[in-house]
């Protein structure tokens, strides 16, 4: 733990919600979703700066994700195809 909290990337989701154990796979902080398992069953993961033992815990657009050092923050479908999308896109990411 260092004085400067990693710098998260931003890692878009199809939904509007994530397992732990899926956003760890998505994000490459894990290679395989077994691996998820243990590395949050042992409090390595922490979401929000809390640690997080859940590993089906949801995750929403914002929340941000760290294990070892390397930060990942769960984004919105924007910058893709805009998924199934019925969002007005008026905003600045607002739910309604």
């Amino acid at each position: 733990m260092s004085a400067a909290d990693p710098q998260p990337v931003d890692v878009s989701i199809r939904d509007e919600a994530i397992r732990l154990g899926q956003f760890l796979k998505l994000a490459d902080l894990v290679e395989t979703g077994a691996e998820a398992k243990p590395v949050v069953a042992e409090g390595l993961v922490r979401v929000n700066g809390e640690v997080e033992t859940r590993r089906g815990r949801q995750l929403v657009v914002g929340d941000v994700v760290e294990l070892g050092g390397v930060a990942a923050r769960v984004a919105g479908p924007a910058g893709r195809d805009g998924g199934a999308g019925g969002d007005d896109d008026g905003g600045e990411g607002l739910p309604w």
